[in-house]
């Protein structure tokens, strides 16, 4: 479960599925729930009803809102105050869950797209991964769209922002971790990666993959084999088929 953070920074959320992972998990940093004028609907009355139940001060009115915050609350949508998450240190990330299944960590390379980055978060909590690197140059920031996208699963997978990747592999590999790229060009299918080992799968750039010097450090470079015309996928959809196959659900 996800602590309480220390950080000032907010999102702004517009996914009762989010929501409700951020009062479940650390109902303090949830700093204020806007509703429209007329009664919430569907989920949104659960959480209005946990937003009660925990202080959270519920406000209707548009005052000092963005022009497209006041249309969307005045058209019935509704959004919550959260503070962002600072992320754990790589040490703490590396114990998360180091004897349970699956072994299997991730590494996102430089991904720049935050659909993607919610996608494999949501992908990440399904199926249980330990934790997942980010680099915080050239990459997507933890927007108020990674956590909606992500539906709870910012909430439930630890991770590291860091300003170097190549160290945090280096530290992976120190901590015993065992470091899986991904490449649409590998000749190894996932399915032929050996499951007894505590692996960090690193997923590249939307456009350009790995970094080399991400390649150069990997002790195994995967990828999916397809059998169709199109010979790439998007990355949070390959992202989510090498976690399923390494979690031992493909």
């Amino acid at each position: 479960m996800a602590q309480a953070s220390a950080t000032t920074e907010t999102v702004l959320l517009r996914n009762p599925h989010s929501v409700l992972a951020a009062l479940s998990a650390r109902p303090r940093d949830v700093l204020e729930l806007r509703l429209p004028p007329q009664r919430p609907s569907g989920t949104w009355q659960t959480v209005t009803a946990q937003a009660r139940a925990a202080g959270v001060p519920l406000r209707t009115d548009l005052r000092g809102q963005s022009p497209r915050e006041q249309r969307e609350q005045r058209h019935g949508a509704a959004s919550a105050v959260v503070r962002t998450l600072p992320g754990v240190p790589l040490d703490a990330l590396w114990r998360a869950g180091r004897e349970e299944s699956p072994r299997l960590w991730l590494a996102l390379d430089c991904l720049q797209d935050p659909h993607n980055v919610g996608a494999i978060f949501r992908t990440a909590a399904f199926f249980g991964v330990r934790g997942i690197v980010l680099t915080r140059d050239r990459s997507a920031p933890m927007s108020g769209t990674v956590y909606d996208v992500a539906s709870g699963g910012v909430e439930a997978v630890p991770f590291s922002m860091v300003t170097n990747l190549a160290q945090a592999l280096q530290a992976a590999k120190e901590a015993g971790l065992w470091l899986l790229g991904s490449s649409e060009r590998a000749e190894r299918d996932v399915r032929r990666i050996p499951r007894d080992r505590p692996w960090l799968l690193i997923i590249g750039n939307e456009e350009h993959g790995l970094r080399r010097l991400t390649l150069d450090l990997c002790d195994e470079v995967c990828g999916i084999s397809g059998r169709g015309a199109v010979r790439s996928l998007n990355a949070s959809v390959a992202a989510g088929l090498l976690i399923a196959a390494l979690s031992g659900e493909m």
